[in-house]
């Protein structure tokens, strides 16, 4: 026994050698040195700032309106001008990071978290838990995303962007499950994860040493993608009257209203700009974090 314990901590000191997963600082050492990563971690820190404290990037108060200036372009004072209720647009897209970067951005993570755990489970322990996991994912595949959300959120009658994120996060899991389980069957039988588990190694250090950072990448480049389109989600439910409350300023709010007015063009530039740059930033930090992952480049 002594021996066998022994073998299982030589081991984990080796991280198994072919499965092994980065330490922080490396991971850190090697997204530093990606200039890609470096301006676009950069620009995500200031949408984060813009979202936590918008007072630091304009003084203006977005609901401060003249009717007479409704839908102007650009002035001084006013880069991006006026919106149709003659509020400085500028103000209101600043203001709007917030809503818009939470929903996104807690969404997309959530469901990474909530999907990675459960696709991690199913795939590794196939038998009650993955046919109960499995089984759960395929009735809420059968119900229409979009009409469930609808119907669960008409159901509420006090929304808060709280229980927006909770819906979405109870009906959006089941593809990122499907992926991580999908992973998650082509690494557990690889041979530095059946050389743990014959040595003793418990399965829970299995799945987060070896198993869930060698499965993950997939599900990551997923969710980044999905960042953008939960500003489309959310700009979509608002929309049709399910969404965020009214008179909440958010960058998908904006973009809804700015398709009713095309002689404006700058209601849906402005808002259209900053979605594209926050989605193109998640997009390139993943592909970074997910090659760093990758075993291979560790050779």
């Amino acid at each position: 026994m002594t021996q066998i314990a022994v073998a299982a901590e030589e081991v984990e000191i080796a991280d198994l050698a072919e499965g092994r997963a980065p330490t922080t600082r490396e991971l850190l050492i090697s997204l530093l040195r990606k200039p890609a990563f470096d301006v676009c971690a950069v620009l995500l820190l200031l949408f984060f700032a813009m979202a936590a404290v918008p007072q630091i990037f304009t003084s203006v108060d977005p609901t401060v309106c003249d009717l007479g200036k409704s839908m102007h372009p650009a002035s001084a004072g006013h880069p991006f001008g006026y919106d149709v209720q003659g509020c400085d647009y500028f103000s209101n897209v600043i203001y709007g990071a917030r809503p818009s970067v939470l929903v996104s951005v807690v969404a997309s993570f959530g469901m990474f978290l909530l999907a990675g755990v459960l696709g991690l489970l199913a795939g590794y322990f196939p038998g009650f838990v993955d046919a109960l996991i499995s089984r759960t994912a395929d009735v809420l595949f059968a119900l229409p995303g979009m009409v469930a959300l609808i119907v669960i959120l008409n159901a509420v009658p006090h929304r808060n962007i709280w229980i927006i994120l909770g819906v979405i996060l109870m009906i959006g899991w089941p593809g990122g499950m499907r992926l991580m389980r999908s992973t998650v069957f082509s690494v557990r039988n690889k041979e530095y994860v059946q050389a743990a588990r014959a040595i003793g190694v418990p399965a829970w250090r299995i799945l987060t040493r070896h198993v869930f950072p060698n499965a993950m990448a997939p599900l990551l480049a997923m969710t980044t993608l999905g960042v953008g389109g939960m500003v489309g989600l959310e700009a979509a439910l608002t929309f049709l009257g399910v969404g965020l409350p009214p008179g909440t300023i958010s960058w998908g709010s904006q973009f809804g209203i700015a398709a009713s007015y095309r002689e404006a063009p700058h209601l849906f530039v402005w808002p259209s700009i900053f979605i594209s740059v926050m989605t193109i930033s998640f997009m390139i930090i993943g592909d970074s974090i997910r090659d760093v992952l990758d075993p291979k480049l560790l050779k």
